[in-house]
């Protein structure tokens, strides 16, 4: 059996090699079409779990509340220059979130914009004025001293947590602990920690918290106020925000709901006017980005069907051809005595050998491209074994399938016919 097989092979890629062009013409729709499906579902894979860990580094237990800066209206713009322009969460409404959900953690969050020097190195980013909590709710780790503690919030001492990529400016060719880091003219940090490398892409006011700089709570507001004073194009504007955001962690993701709609209750209706705060529950998005995944991944099944198919065409028509040539070979091989079975299986083969040849192709030209894609454009992509495998049993599965009516066309040929034809 196997032996009878394996020759049914050699005769089909035989008769295959004698039109080589024509061939290799026919195999080419079956081989773009697999390595498209492998190409998009690893770009499709990588840009997923790109977006999936971006919600799960938010934390599926969190809701973040933020103060937004309101559209600048013709009455803010014309009161900005006397008095402070006010917008954005309060400490009164940190504690009530705190208050109506007891078994959260609440970390409060003020961001302020300011030069920080060491010696010779300089570089402008964001000083997070935080709580001794913000390490936990943030899924975050120090890779090296300490994180912000309860005495230096009481103290308001003057001591620092640096990210990971503002030590290495700040301090390229030395150890940051224990060092001393400027802010402004006067004001001085003593470095008690620098956290780990954290590589996410969201952050305050744009900036990385590998970029920033973490003091305590008290320290910010008795250093920095809660007025910020910004000057553009001859302008002067002064605004005050008492804090920029507030992180919720809740015990569990099945308490999430209910906490995002008590938080919405609490906040949101308040500043539902001005429009100056906005909620984000990550596991709702988390929950979306799921699902735009599965329908991605849909659509680009029918994409890939549709490439499969127009390959599959173009095989049949190929087969047709070779069945409307090979009409005296058919005859001859009847008249010695080969059954139909026999005609429609060396067709069958023929037509799979072509698409199989396809397919391998068409894998390693899909293993190379979402290489190329890393390579040039640096989009993470991932290649998932399962779906280079359906990709190459469907681009088979389709050759047989497709040749199917040629072969049957051909075992049913009158003999007596197939041998007149010239």
């Amino acid at each position: 059996m196997i032996r009878d097989t394996m020759r049914m092979v050699q005769l089909g890629l035989k008769s295959l090699m004698l039109h080589k062009l024509r061939s290799s013409l026919t195999t080419a729709g079956i081989l773009f079409g697999v390595a498209s499906v492998i190409a998009m579902l690893a770009v499709g894979e990588g840009a997923s779990k790109e977006a999936l860990d971006r919600f799960r580094d938010m934390g599926v237990t969190n809701i973040l509340v933020r103060s937004v800066k309101p559209p600048d209206t013709a009455q803010s713009s014309s009161q900005s220059a006397m008095t402070a322009v006010a917008y954005g969460l309060l400490y009164l409404e940190a504690e009530l979130i705190q208050a109506a959900l007891p078994a959260a953690k609440v970390v409060r969050i003020r961001e302020v914009q300011r030069p920080l020097m060491r010696g010779e190195y300089f570089k402008t980013t964001i000083v997070v004025g935080t709580e001794p909590g913000f390490l936990e709710v943030a899924n975050m780790k120090a890779r090296e001293g300490r994180w912000l503690s309860e005495t230096d919030e009481l103290r308001l001492s003057n001591v620092c947590v640096l990210g990971a990529s503002i030590a290495q400016t700040l301090f390229p060719l030395e150890n940051p602990m224990d060092q001393t880091v400027l802010t402004g003219t006067d004001d001085r940090y003593r470095v008690v920690g620098v956290l780990d490398y954290q590589g996410r892409a969201a952050g305050p006011a744009g900036t990385t918290y590998d970029e920033c700089m973490f003091i305590p709570m008290s320290t910010s507001r008795r250093r920095f106020g809660e007025e910020v004073s910004t000057s553009s194009g001859g302008s002067f504007k002064r605004e005050r925000i008492e804090l920029n955001e507030v992180k919720v962690k809740v015990p569990g993701s099945e308490d999430v709901q209910t906490a995002a709609r008590i938080i919405r209750d609490l906040v949101g209706e308040a500043h539902k006017a001005q429009s100056d705060v906005e909620i984000t529950v990550p596991l709702e998005l988390l929950k979306q980005e799921e699902a735009s995944k599965r329908m991605f991944n849909i659509v680009l099944a029918v994409i890939a069907s549709i490439s499969l198919l127009v390959g599959g065409i173009g095989i049949m028509n190929v087969m047709l051809a070779t069945v409307t040539e090979r009409t005296r070979e058919i005859g001859i091989r009847r008249a010695l005595g080969a059954k139909k079975h026999h005609i429609v299986q060396q067709f069958l083969v023929e037509a799979g050998v072509l698409s199989a040849l396809g397919g391998l192709v068409g894998v390693g030209l899909g293993l190379i491209v979402p290489r190329l894609i890393t390579l040039w454009f640096q989009q993470l992509t991932i290649v998932q074994w399962p779906h280079v495998l359906l990709a190459f049993g469907i681009s088979a599965a389709v050759g047989v399938v497709f040749g199917i009516y040629p072969a049957w066309r051909a075992a049913n040929m009158d003999p007596v016919e197939a041998l007149r034809h010239e």
